[in-house]
């Protein structure tokens, strides 16, 4: 054992602590941007990109199972977290390697030419890093407790708050920091957002982790592998089922529960232990509805983020820079909920107990999902009403120099001023005649489903129609989609900092390009080389066509005759509005899984809190399975209605829960156990305790816990 110490505490711990701060970084700042990636690089859809992002986070909260087994059956806890730490940054590279687009783009385009590449990098990537987080999750703080000797629990306590912050912390920073580093742009050939530094950076971080964690091996305690009680409780259960089923029949007396069953092969004590351990994890088979909701922060959420103002005045914020609301919120809700929230209810003589608390924990999260249909509701009023089915729409726009023109469309007449646009697109659903102050009527026939603009010229006598196809959805990640209509007499060529729009020919359209919020400076130049500088403030989410008048010239003045034509309003709804659902959730949290954590350990004997650890890992991975079946079973059109249904599931779950609750007994496993060495003990007079003395329990094992519980981001 190291002996060195700082301040009463082994030097070792300090490696760990910083280890697992550099891991969850890793691990937070990869998630954070994960479900963007695979929107718009992957170019998968929202309800794909939720399920993948999901089963992700699922397989992440499985592992840990067999991180534990491996360590207390073969490996060891130092020797596990190693390899499995290798396996880890290699995953992380491997993912950070997928997300260059340069790799494939052999037309240097800026979009990648074979995308199954992409994809199977990143799917192998991300298996790595779900085997490695996961294996570790169960061995590093366990591992960090393991540096104490037994009369340094005070300091053992203290580590375990010092690893808890620093979860927390590296949770905080990642997810605020990941976000700016995707929104850089970066290339080898051409620029666009830089997902490989979003996830290098991690993955540095995860190499870093690695090699402190080894620099620190020489100072460390290790314990050998001693057999895992995980397999021991599954073996008993599986001989307590089996011999159940081989003795079944009235020629058997019963017995008073099916556990007793293993009494044949195992010890009773054994049996009474996984009585305890079945009891709580019965409670906790509707729990995964929780986390169901829960971790879609960081997929729905998000997405719902994109589609929102991020501009805060004094900073803009990313769409996947609001989860850090919850860690926030986290550092500044848990003192107030443990020093003033809990002791006046105590003081009101409320029995708060800890199943009641999860409980309420529960309801907290079904109200942030209202919360987020609510602000999802006011999004869609503000939403363009795009073309379905057979419907298609159009818009006008008057290009004949200083002449008002009577338009009729179809069954639509109204006036159109030179250079402008028709207030609103019309809608169509079969081909229609237009024409000109009652001039000759054209044919017109639109593609089923598409948004198109016409544009009216004219050349002598003669007025033409020119029809151009417009964007059908809001832009990507709160860009502008940006165009260029060039009614001047020569092809101009236009940029905006490194992009293109094309060379825009006379009467003629540019492609669309997307700009990010903030002052853009659009540079059009002719063949001669003469430039005249456009300068627009855009906001998130709008789609301007920029028209170039026939009166255009260059010079001193040249931007006074451009007119911005808007085909689309920016987000009007600001992100702010997200931080009720995100303090809801938070509540939630903070009563729902520190609680659970805190019960479990209260609840568990002293040999089987593992046990217990992994099952309430594994309520987080079947939630994440809730959710990537709903995404890829559910039949809604609507997001709102979609958070409305978890949030109704969830108070199902919460009503069931709470009746079981209401007949759980709560007990204490310590004195359970040392019932059991006193001789001719009656199993069946083993203590239980009254709910009125559960509080004054909970509190006592606590505090000898070393607030284990305060654990919230795992």
């Amino acid at each position: 054992m190291a002996e060195a110490t700082i301040f009463g505490f082994p030097i070792s711990i300090f490696f760990i602590v910083i280890n697992e701060f550099c891991e969850r970084f890793s691990y937070y700042g990869m998630r954070a941007v994960l479900v963007l990636y695979f929107k718009y690089f992957l170019k998968w859809d929202d309800d794909f990109a939720t399920t993948i992002y999901h089963a992700f986070v699922a397989l992440c909260y499985l592992t840990p199972i067999l991180g534990a087994i491996v360590a207390d059956s073969w490996l060891g806890k130092f020797k596990t977290i190693v390899y499995l730490s290798v396996v880890y940054a290699v995953g992380q590279v491997i993912l950070a390697v997928s997300a260059v687009h340069d790799i494939t783009d052999a037309d240097r385009d800026g979009e990648p030419d074979d995308m199954t590449v992409h994809i199977a990098l990143s799917m192998v990537g991300l298996l790595l890093i779900a085997l490695g987080t996961g294996g570790i999750k169960p061995c590093v703080a366990a591992f960090g407790g393991d540096q104490f000797q037994e009369d340094q629990e005070k300091q053992r306590g203290t580590f375990f708050s010092i690893f808890y912050l620093s979860i927390n912390a590296g949770s905080l920073l990642s997810t605020i920091i990941t976000p700016l580093l995707r929104a850089q742009e970066c290339g080898i050939h051409t620029q666009r957002e830089c997902y490989p530094l979003a996830f290098g950076v991690p993955a540095a971080l995860m190499v870093v982790a690695l090699i402190v964690f080894i620099v620190g091996s020489g100072m460390y305690t290790k314990s050998a592998p001693q057999g895992n009680i995980m397999v021991k409780f599954c073996k008993c259960v599986e001989f307590a089922i089996s011999n159940r089923f081989r003795h079944y029949g009235s020629a058997y007396p019963k017995r008073e529960h099916w556990m007793d069953w293993a009494e044949e092969k195992y010890d009773k004590l054994l049996i009474a232990q996984v009585k305890m351990v079945l009891k709580v994890l019965f409670l906790y088979i509707p729990l995964p509805m929780f986390w169901a909701l829960f971790d879609q922060q960081g997929s729905r959420w998000t997405l719902q983020a994109t589609t929102m103002d991020g501009d805060f005045g004094f900073m803009t914020i990313q769409p996947d820079q609001m989860q850090t609301v919850n860690p926030i919120l986290i550092l500044v809700l848990v003192p107030i909920v443990e020093s003033a929230i809990y002791p006046l209810i105590a003081k009101c003589n409320l029995n708060f107990t800890p199943l009641k608390r999860m409980t309420v924990g529960m309801m907290f999260a079904a109200l942030a999902f209202v919360a987020a249909a609510l602000v999802q509701l006011q999004i869609d009023e503000t939403l363009p009403t795009f073309p379905k089915g057979t419907e298609s729409q159009v818009k006008f726009i008057n290009m004949i120099e200083g002449q008002t023109i009577n338009v009729t469309a179809g069954s639509h007449n109204f006036p159109l001023s030179p250079l402008e646009a028709s207030p609103d697109y019309l809608a169509f659903t079969e081909p229609f005649n237009v024409s000109v102050d009652a001039g000759a009527p054209q044919a017109q026939d639109l593609t089923d489903g598409s948004r198109n603009t016409i544009v009216i010229f004219k050349d002598g006598a003669e007025v033409w129609y020119r029809m151009f196809s417009d964007i059908t959805s809001k832009p990507e990640k709160g860009a502008n989609s940006i165009r260029f209509l060039n009614g001047w007499t020569s092809m101009l060529n236009v940029t905006v900092g490194d992009d293109s729009f094309g060379d825009a020919l006379i009467n003629n359209m540019s492609f669309y390009v997307d700009v990010p919020q903030g002052e853009s400076r659009f540079t059009i130049m002719d063949p001669s080389g003469n430039k005249c500088v456009y300068i627009q403030n855009l906001r998130f989410g709008s789609s301007y066509t920029i028209i170039i008048p026939p009166t255009f010239a260059f010079g001193a003045n040249c931007t006074e005759s451009l007119r911005p034509i808007m085909d689309m309003t920016p987000n009007s709804i600001h992100m702010a509005l997200q931080i009720p659902q995100y303090f809801l959730m938070t509540v939630g949290e903070v009563v729902f899984s520190v609680t659970g954590l805190e019960f479990a350990y209260s609840q568990a004997p002293s040999n089987m809190k593992a046990v217990l650890q992994a099952g309430w890992l594994l309520t987080v991975a079947v939630g994440n399975i809730i959710v990537l079946i709903v995404a890829e079973a559910a039949t809604l059109e609507d997001q709102w209605a979609e958070y409305i249904l978890f949030s109704s599931l969830l108070v199902l779950v919460c009503f069931i829960f709470s009746i079981m609750a209401y007949f759980y007994t709560y007990i204490d496993p310590a004195k359970i156990e040392a019932q059991f060495a006193q001789p001719n003990f009656d199993e069946r007079k083993r203590v239980s305790l009254d709910k009125r003395d559960v509080q004054q329990l909970y509190m006592n094992q606590r505090r000898g816990s070393g607030d284990k519980g305060a654990e919230t981001k795992m």
